[in-house]
């Protein structure tokens, strides 16, 4: 028998799963071919390939073909554009197909993902302009990357996931600019924006319209929540709103430019006349509603910009400043993909829409509306 690891070929041995639907053991499989019930083992946890005369008289034996028990697997190598070059110093990454081309975005860095630690797709390689995929190609076309802030992303990809099939979805924290403008580049399927509105224009629709210029697309509600700062339990600094995080002992911890709630924050300081030079912590900046929760709960400032349910999650006070609806960005080309399609027809059930309103500071009436064909 040769070595596995001595093969160019990629090979996958079922060995173990046809001896136990014979319900057969390792030794009486052994015993039959002429060979120790050790080399079974080592042929079943791929340590060794056998010889043909022990192929032949284990297919025989089994009532299959040799082809049944070893296969082939091709090479998951992909050529794959890395986005994030500046997080690349790990090699796990998830991996989107769109549009025949493969992205790779690394595990790692502000905006890896909403919050867990997920499973990777593929491991970078060193030249970072391949990597190998860990799933099936068919699991990977199927799959679609959704790129936003709202926390309730998340439970939308955990049930995809469960469908029945291969089609997935996997979720990455990105501010509205930077989901949309992902999207419009083809690196994403979905974008997740929430720009507040200015006079009687729809903030999302703006924000869509001059990144997608040239793409038709949908833009579909998904939710819509409450906006507004964080404080520390029992508010100890009595912070009424954005007035006061000009005072010179309230420390502001900010969003970055390109985030709806950064967008909230300036156009509301502008509408008060208060200069950005006069807040403490308004260059400090942090990437994610949790980062902001956890820079309060730390004592790290005294206020964070975020949504009512991340307050609720992490036991803080909540001042409200606006209500906002989320909405999903879906190139219209895109809209038949595997994943795409199933996270639509998702959130068009009662069940989900019910699990959403039970967040704290949601309302899903608008939730599957079509809002905007661009």
């Amino acid at each position: 028998m040769a070595k596995t690891s001595d093969s160019t070929l990629n090979i996958s041995c079922r060995l173990k799963e046809l001896r136990t639907q014979k319900k057969m053991t390792q030794s009486e499989l052994a015993g039959l071919v002429g060979i120790k019930r050790q080399a079974v083992y080592d042929i079943e946890t791929g340590r060794y390939l056998p010889n043909t005369g022990v192929a032949l008289a284990m297919a025989q034996i089994l009532g299959c073909r040799v082809e049944d028990i070893f296969y082939q697997t091709p090479d998951q190598a992909r050529d794959v554009v890395l986005v994030d070059k500046e997080f690349a110093w790990g090699q796990r990454v998830n991996i989107a197909k769109v549009r025949e081309r493969h992205f790779a975005y690394p595990l790692v860095g502000t905006h890896a993902r909403m919050e867990d630690m997920g499973a990777a797709d593929g491991l970078l390689e060193p030249c970072q302009s391949r990597a190998k995929i860990l799933m099936s190609e068919e699991r990977v076309a199927s799959t679609a990357l959704l790129l936003g802030c709202d926390p309730a992303f998340s439970i939308l990809g955990y049930r995809v996931r469960e469908t029945p099939g291969h089609a997935g979805l996997n979720v990455r924290f990105a501010s509205s600019q930077t989901a949309v403008t992902r999207v419009a580049l083809g690196q994403a399927h979905i974008a997740g924006t929430h720009m507040h509105n200015r006079g009687d224009g729809d903030g999302n629709k703006f924000l869509v319209t001059q990144k997608m210029k040239d793409i038709s697309g949908v833009l579909i509600a998904f939710s819509s929540f409450e906006e507004g700062l964080l404080v520390a339990p029992g508010n100890p600094k009595g912070i009424k709103g954005v007035a006061d995080l000009a005072r010179r002992d309230v420390r502001l911890a900010n969003r970055e430019e390109g985030a709806a709630l950064r967008s909230l924050l300036d156009d509301l300081l502008k509408e008060g006349k208060i200069p950005a030079t006069a807040i403490l912590g308004y260059e400090y900046l942090v990437h994610s509603h949790a980062q902001g929760a956890q820079a309060v709960c730390h004592h790290v400032c005294d206020v964070a910009l975020g949504l009512r349910t991340v307050a609720v999650t992490y036991g803080l006070d909540f001042l409200p400043l606006s209500h906002v609806r989320c909405d999903l960005v879906i190139p219209s080309d895109l809209m038949t993909h595997p994943g795409v399609a199933t996270a639509l027809d998702i959130i068009q059930t009662r069940a989900f829409r019910e699990e959403l309103a039970c967040l704290p500071g949601y309302d899903t009436s608008d939730t599957g509306r079509i809002v905007a064909e661009l």
